[in-house]
Formats: structure tokens, sequence, C-alpha cells
């Protein structure tokens, strides 16, 4: 996770994501209703279907992000960040009903298969949404570097997906003009597997984040060797982590000279925090100091 952009920053650059995620999945619905009108493509229903999802996702993104924007209070010491994982989870649910409704759709055009009407439309507004779909996707990539939210990352899962659906509709367009009927409802069951593992896995990741669940190894190794850096600690024990919204929580007990003044320890106990917050910006750091016992020094 690349967290280096400042408070401000995020707000901005998030506000910013949330919004044209927002017009974007709108412009995208609007096109595509008259497009799925004028066709009878299932594929191209299938496609409108995933920008409904889409639209109700990131309406739901934009809200949540606001929501866990707000700074902590008496009732939520710890802020609101849980709101995006709450948002991720309720992404994850409109997406897989999104597939089933898909798939009851595809089959009943497995069983009935008929000629897309006027293709031309079905390919011009399938390169429309490409286009749209990428740009978007350059700017939700740039805030997810800066910022490393979840529910951004959430969203942007969408839109990947959506670069597939639409070039699957483009192939059954095509297929359709040469007689090939039965693409048309294959791709769409294609492209609602997609959707539906998408939806498995934006809703596990939300689970586990609202589980408390530890940050990666990686970076809890980061931690550990940061501590263990300063000379006059000797070791660390009871290293715990979890993530709400952008902040990371970091929790340990350092390990030093017992004899040591407790003004000292408290100093170099804050250095240790200088650091740790020096290399995950907005991250919440509490750190415990306890006498070292000879006999296990270094150790965890």
């Amino acid at each position: 996770m690349n967290t280096h952009a400042s408070h401000d920053e995020s707000v901005r650059l998030l506000k910013l994501a949330t919004g044209a995620s927002v017009l974007t999945a709108a412009g995208l619905v609007v096109v595509k209703v008259v497009a799925w009108l004028m066709t009878g493509s299932v594929s191209l229903l299938a496609s409108l279907i995933d920008s409904l999802m889409d639209g109700f996702a990131s309406l739901i993104n934009l809200i949540a992000v606001r929501y866990a924007l707000v700074p902590a209070d008496k009732e939520h010491p710890f802020g609101h960040g849980k709101a995006e994982f709450l948002a991720g989870l309720g992404q994850s649910l409109l997406i897989a009903a999104s597939a089933a409704f898909l798939f009851f759709h595809a089959y009943q055009r497995l069983l009935e298969p008929r000629p897309v009407d006027q293709p031309g439309v079905g390919v011009a507004v399938s390169i429309l949404a490409i286009v749209a779909t990428v740009l978007l996707l350059s700017i939700q990539w740039k805030v997810i570097k800066r910022t490393g939210s979840v529910a951004i990352k959430a969203d942007s899962l969408h839109y990947v997906g959506d670069l597939f659906t639409n070039l699957a509709v483009l192939v059954a367009m095509a297929a359709s003009y040469s007689g090939w009927y039965y693409v048309d409802p294959i791709l769409a069951i294609v492209i609602g597997m997609v959707i539906l593992y998408s939806a498995i896995h934006i809703g596990h990741e939300a689970v586990q984040l609202l589980m408390d669940r530890e940050l990666p190894a990686e970076m809890q190794q980061q931690i550990r060797e940061i501590a263990m850096a300063h000379p006059e600690v000797s070791g660390l024990h009871e290293l715990r982590t979890r993530q709400s919204g952008r902040v990371l929580f970091i929790q340990l007990h350092l390990e030093m000279d017992g004899n040591m003044p407790l003004s000292v320890a408290h100093d170099i106990g804050q250095q240790v925090e200088d650091e740790i917050e020096d290399a995950f910006p907005l991250a919440d750091v509490l750190i415990h100091h306890d006498p070292a016992d000879p006999e296990s020094a270094g150790k965890e």
C-alpha cells in the first residue's frame, strides 16, 4: 500500500474518484439502455446490468467514503473508516444479485436464440464504454496509489471487469452478424461468471477487514525492523495491527533496559513511533514500554 498523500490531498482525491465513478456509471447506463432496446442483445443486457450495479456501487462508495472521512468523535474514537468496508460488502451483494439475474436471462436466450438487431449500435456503444472506462480507471488507480483506499480499489475491480464485458459484447455483435446466435447468450453467461467472481473477491476482502485482519506480513516485518533498529531497543512483543479505512492502527510493546529513566524510555518510544509514522503516513501508533528480559532480548 502506498499511502503517501497528505490528509487534505487524500480527501480531494477520494472525492474526485467517487464523483467520476458515479458520473461515468450514470452516463453508461443511459447509453446502454437505449442500445439494448434497439438491439435486444442479451450480452449487451449483461453489460447494462453490470453498469447498473457499478452505478449503485459507486453511489454507495460516494456516500461511504465521505462518511469515512469524518474525523473521530466521542462516539467513534477510532474514526469512521470501516464505512468503506461496509460499502465493499454491500457492493459484493449487489454484484452477486446482478450475476444471478443475468444467468436467468442468458439461459432463456439459449433456449430461444435469435439474431441481434442493429449490431452496429452495440459495437459503437461498446467502444464508447471502453474509452470511458479506461479514463475512469486511470483516475482510480492514481487515487489508490496515493491513498490506499479499499473502497476505491473495490470499485476499480468492477470497471476492470467492464473492459472484458464490453469486449465480449463486441465479439457477440460480430458473431450475431455472422449468424452465430448462440454466442450472444454464451458470452453473457461468461460475463456473469466474471461478475460473480468479482462479488466473491470483494465480499471476502471486506469481511476480513471488518474482522480486523492483521496487516500483510511484509508490513509487519517492516514495523519490526524499524523498532529493532534503535540501539536502545532490545526486543518487542505483542505487535498488533489492523486497518480502518485509510488509517492503520499499530500497537506494540518495546523492551528496553529496566534501569533506564522513564523520561528516556519515553523519548526512545517517541522516536520509534515517529519513524513508524514516517513509513506509514496516517498510521495511529501506540507503544507500551516494558523492561527487557535479559534471557529473551531481541525475541518477540
